[in-house]
């Protein structure tokens, strides 16, 4: 055989084959081949050689033939470098022609002879011939009749008789498969999985292990492991008089591996073959460092090893895969950190759409926080609170959600939106909470007045009907869809507790709620990075009470109604301080523009006058008076803290109260108090005055001593830019990328939904700059306030605590920023702590 030809060469222990040459199902073979597994005869072609093949440039096909001997059958199978980028189908049995199924039916039976030449006829004619499957629907059942009547079709069809020369077989199979590979479907499906589009096919020509004719024949596949929870047990099947992967299709006559009570097995038919296919299938376990599956043949008793296959798995069998391998000590820890994809466990974290089951795709939108839910469709929060106190499922369909619809998300399953995209409010509190969402779906007509959805393509949904929001794939389905539930099983503990002990940058929890604080810290976050403390004015009791304030018309007034709310406060940061048990937390205070608090329709404006006891033309005065034409850049944040000092005022007492009464359990609580969106040194130097008087006021009262940390909420370019100035004053910066986005680029969060997909299809942004952080523009502001805030105060602690905080990318700009913690949802922790601590390997190794 041609060993000193690279390109076309047989499988030894020393061939020069390669991967990136000659695909991974090659490669895969040769660490067979030195393990001294029963692998059959194995040519291997290269990327190369497949090229010139498909180009029209024939290899010799005498001398590649000859290894094989005289009259050989043989199979074709694909070896691309990536075994999910796919290929061509494999074809079994070339070389089979008249002569040779003569003297095959005079050594296995006519049976099984012609069941080996029918399904070379019928694949030569598929695939080669490119005739239509139809032409074989009606052969006869009988092998032996329908290899005749298979034979008699393809003649009629092509008008040539079928071709008797082996090498012509080999030949026409080579280049159809070569071809195949560089057809424009091929190449856009490929791309479509991440392949290049220069992506190239090997081909391994091997000896055919028959599976059909006397004594025990039949071929199967074994695994070690499950591939949907990853737990050691042996799986797959094995078919009598059987080829290829026959035995996986399910039929009655496929049996079990071991001793099953369910039906018979292999392990009982042929004991010494089950014995032998689960050593080769461990050793390959060990020296191959993967749970691989075995694909075999047994002829006439004996076993042949035709291939190994690195094991399917979703998320929660690769995190179990992973896991295992290095408790048994074959893989290290760090590489078993490296072999699970950390958005991959997002599938662990949130129930999900089983796979195998059929999905009626209604409509697809953003995918703005994973997992997913089934229930029926409600078009306001109190209608899902309802159904929550029924004990019903519901899905919050909205336009786009506002602070008032919160109460509602946490009574539904689910929530669909037509606007919005990935930080709008109801991504964000989705993510928050754990909520599955898919936002920005426009295809759909939402006719919210009628209480209806027009799809696509055409059907109606109405109030009450049933569907499944997948937020992992950002899909709407009709109907209830089987679900995975979560699975945050041992592997996982023990997962995370390897990443935390090799990760060098702390992760923490975005977390506005007592509730969001014990899921925060059931994930281990390192304390709470962001505490956005409007969400707990939503409340309807609060609610009344802040609108109260809001119509109040004087500071001492406001001072008086804020009273009311000032236990509250104290009340959720005492639980905040508890559950984090000595953690930090971060407490951002109040935030939002004081519209958001009041009704925007006129039935709303008259229950609210009622309650306020007002006339109707007063409260409609008023809150127009406080509408704005450009709320996310008006009286908000800082703004709001400066004009209505009272606001601030009676947070920051709620705030120190809350860790003297925390404080007397166990270790001193040193609060972080950070003030929203400020851009100049003189607003901090305001709130830090009046602050830090409300410190000294509870001293006084308490006899008490404590400490806390005044930083800032980076989220204004200017700010940025200004950071010298700033870092002076307080202890740390906390960079808001959700906000510095938007106002970097000038979008809409909310809308920029709209035309995104569109500007990341023609290039103008690589990513959706609210989903990876844009590290040239964006991150060139955080490096800057970086370098400022350090030169300035080389003591301030820098941290990110906008959604980016949970991306792998981010962090690692972060990271080599210098950043001290990022700060995310609750349920986007893990996947942060494991990104974080892959960094740390990859250092460690000089990737």
């Amino acid at each position: 055989m041609q060993q000193n030809d690279s390109h076309i060469t047989r499988i030894t222990a020393s061939a020069p084959v390669h991967a990136n040459t000659h695909g991974g199902r090659a490669k895969c073979l040769q660490r067979l081949v030195r393990l001294d597994l029963p692998v059959p005869r194995t040519i291997a072609l290269s990327f190369q050689a497949v090229h010139r093949i498909a180009a029209g440039e024939l290899p010799d096909m005498g001398r590649l033939l000859a290894p094989f001997g005289n009259a050989p059958l043989l199979c074709v199978r694909p070896s691309s470098e990536d075994p999910d980028w796919g290929g061509p189908g494999a074809v079994l049995n070339i070389g089979i022609n008249d002569a040779r199924f003569a003297e095959l039916s005079d050594r296995i039976g006519k049976q099984a002879a012609s069941e080996i030449y029918l399904r070379f006829v019928q694949a030569y004619a598929i695939h080669v011939a490119r005739l239509d499957p139809d032409v074989f629907e009606d052969v006869s059942e009988d092998p032996v009749l329908a290899l005749t009547e298979a034979l008699r079709a393809y003649e009629d069809e092509t008008e040539e008789e079928f071709p008797q020369d082996p090498a012509v077989q080999l030949t026409e199979v080579l280049r159809s498969m070569a071809r195949a590979w560089e057809g424009t479907t091929a190449r856009l499906l490929r791309q479509a999985k991440g392949a290049p589009a220069d992506a190239g096919l090997g081909l391994v020509v091997q000896e055919l292990a028959l599976g059909l004719g006397q004594g025990e024949c039949g071929a199967g596949v074994m695994q070690l492991v499950d591939s949907k929870t990853g737990a050691r047990q042996i799986t797959g099947r094995y078919q009598s008089q059987s080829q290829g992967r026959d035995a996986l299709r399910g039929g009655s006559d496929a049996l079990y591996l071991e001793r099953d009570p369910r039906g018979p097995s292999l392990e009982e038919l042929a004991p010494e073959a089950f014995a032998e296919i689960k050593a080769y299938t461990e050793l390959m376990r060990h020296k191959l460092r993967e749970e691989m599956q075995t694909e075999f043949t047994i002829e006439n008793g004996k076993v042949w090893i035709l291939d190994g296959l690195r094991v399917a798995r979703n998320a929660r069998a690769a995190v179990s895969i992973a896991v295992a391998l290095a408790q048994d000590r074959i893989i290290s820890r760090e590489e078993a950190l490296m072999r699970v994809e950390p958005r991959s466990l997002n599938e662990l974290l949130h129930r999900q759409v089983d796979p195998d089951a059929s999905r009626d795709i209604l409509a697809r939108g953003i995918a703005a926080s994973p997992g997913a839910a089934s229930g029926r469709i409600v078009f306001s929060a109190a209608e899902a609170q309802a159904a929550e106190a029924r004990g019903e499922a519901s899905v919050l369909v909205r336009r786009e959600t506002s602070p008032e619809d919160i109460r509602g998300m946490h009574a539904a399953v689910a929530v669909l939106t037509e606007r919005g995209g990935m930080t709008s409010h109801a991504a964000v509190i989705g993510r928050g909470i754990g909520l599955p969402c898919v936002v920005g779906a426009s295809e759909i007509h939402f006719q919210t007045r009628r209480k209806q959805l027009v799809m696509p393509d055409g059907r109606v949904f109405r109030a009450g009907d049933q569907i499944t929001i997948d937020g992992t794939g950002g899909q709407v389905l009709a109907g209830e869809t089987p679900l995975l539930e979560a699975a945050r099983d041992e592997s996982f503990q023990t997962l995370m507790s390897w990443a935390d002990d090799i990760r060098d940058i702390a992760v923490r929890a975005n977390a506005d709620t007592p509730a969001d604080a014990e899921v925060a810290r059931n994930f281990n976050a390192r304390g709470i990075g962001l505490c956005r403390t409007e969400h707990m004015f939503f409340d309807t009791e609060r609610l009344t009470v802040m609108r109260e304030m809001i119509f109040a018309d004087s500071s001492k007034d406001r001072a008086a109604v804020l009273e009311r709310l000032l236990p509250m406060q104290r009340a959720d940061f005492t639980d905040l301080f508890r559950i984090m048990q000595g953690q930090p937390v971060c407490i951002r205070l109040f935030d939002p523009p004081l519209h958001e608090f009041l009704p925007t329709d006129r039935a709303g404006h008259l229950q609210l006058a009622e309650a306020l006891d007002l006339p109707l033309s007063d409260v409609t005065r008023r809150v127009e008076a406080l509408g704005e034409y450009n709320p996310m850049l008006g009286m908000r944040g800082v703004r709001l803290g400066i004009t209505v000092p009272e606001i601030y005022d009676m947070q920051a007492r709620a705030i120190f109260e809350a860790t003297l009464e925390a404080s007397k359990e166990g270790a001193a609580v040193v609060p972080e108090v950070m003030i929203p969106l400020v851009s100049a040194r003189r607003e901090v130097e305001l709130v830090k005055t009046r602050i830090d008087a409300v410190a000294a006021a509870v001293r006084n009262e308490t006899r008490r001593d404590f400490t806390y940390r005044l930083g800032v909420m980076v989220e204004t370019p200017r700010a940025a830019l200004r950071a010298g100035e700033i870092a002076p004053l307080v202890s740390f910066l906390s960079f808001g990328t959700n906000d510095l986005t938007q106002m970097t680029y000038g979008l809409s969060r909310d809308d920029a939904g709209r035309f995104m997909s569109d500007y990341v299809k023609q290039g103008v942004y690589p990513e959706d700059p609210f989903h990876t952080l844009d590290t040239d523009g964006v991150g060139e502001l955080l490096k800057i306030g970086a370098e400022r805030g350090r030169a300035a105060n080389p003591d301030v602690v820098l941290s990110i605590c906008g959604e980016h905080g949970g991306n792998p990318e981010s962090i690692s700009f972060c990271r080599d920023a210098g950043f001290t913690y990022v700060s995310c949802s609750p349920f986007r922790v893990p996947v942060a702590r494991l990104a974080a601590a892959q960094l740390t390997v990859r250092d460690k190794i000089g990737d």
